[in-house]
């Protein structure tokens, strides 16, 4: 137990990178892989005292995403609850409003082009300061499909050779928001431009220390400082290696369900395979720092 074993895909951590011996007592926690994901219940998220919110919080840094079921949250109580963690962003692409602008409605119907969310990606990567996290609340879910995929970015990071890592040490990434939101649903009507960034590869989270790859089909758009060619080879091979299924936990929503994911640990997806059928949901985004 207390040896330290080499990570490979799916494989054991060391015992220091965990603390799932300590019990909770507000929550029950029960792991939906070895790797990432977490089924929390005893718990209802309208009303959480500061005690639970840390074990929450706890649960989330072991697990990268949580799983909360048959929660009955208003609008207002969601706001409420995500800023428990912190201020809430207002989405740089979301239209003005005016009343809960801190709200982002996913939806998707017969009538959508395209549902969002269909690439892999960490959300609004190509701010400054990009998310600490997400919470998406729903409400309406087709009656079979619409799951979202997780991929824990430190088990990814864990994963590489050696080699891979002396490489990307040290390494940053232009992330860009203007390819994605710019051709969305969320085109922004007051002409400002989007958000764009530059981060490290490979970022350390700041409430546990573990490193997380931090790159992302989405937003990134090419690594600093090397070739245009060696760029693009190299985000390939991380995107296929950061996807692997070893990685990944898959959630299947009901109404009422929770998701609440790390966006500093965590990848996801959302899959669109249920097309004529509606889903909808709110989302609350958790303002971050910049990356490290």
């Amino acid at each position: 137990m207390g040896e330290t074993t080499k990570r490979r895909r799916g494989g054991p951590r060391s015992v220091a990178d965990w603390t799932e011996g300590q019990p909770y007592d507000r929550i029950t926690v029960e792991k939906a892989t070895p790797t990432v994901g977490a089924y929390v219940s005893g718990v209802d998220l309208a009303d959480v005292d500061d005690e639970t919110v840390a074990e929450i919080r706890r649960a989330l840094n072991e697990n990268c995403v949580l799983f909360f079921r048959d929660q009955g949250m208003s609008v207002d109580e969601h706001i409420s609850f995500g800023r428990r963690f912190g201020e809430l962003d207002i989405h740089p692409a979301a239209p003005d409003s005016g009343a809960h602008r801190e709200v982002l409605v996913i939806h998707a119907d017969e009538n959508s082009a395209r549902a969002n969310g269909e690439e892999w990606h960490s959300d609004v990567s190509c701010l400054p300061a990009p998310p600490m996290g997400s919470i998406l609340h729903m409400h309406v879910v087709p009656p079979a499909g619409g799951d979202t995929l997780f991929s824990s970015m430190n088990a990814a990071y864990e994963a590489l050779s050696d080699r891979m890592k002396a490489y990307l040490d040290g390494m940053t990434a232009v992330h860009d928001g203007a390819h994605i939101y710019g051709a969305s649903d969320f085109s922004r009507k007051d002409g400002a431009e989007y958000p764009r960034a530059v981060h490290p590869v490979v970022r350390t989270h700041p409430e546990t220390g573990r490193k997380c790859l931090f790159v992302n089909r989405g937003f990134t758009t090419r690594l600093s400082g090397v070739p245009r060619d060696e760029s693009d080879a190299v985000l390939e091979y991380l995107y296929r290696h950061m996807e692997h299924p070893n990685f990944q936990v898959r959630f299947t929503w009901q109404p009422g369900s929770v998701a609440f994911w790390d966006n500093r640990s965590a990848q996801h997806r959302a899959i669109w395979d249920y097309w004529p059928h509606r889903r909808t949901g709110n989302r609350v985004t958790v303002q971050g720092d910049i990356p490290y």
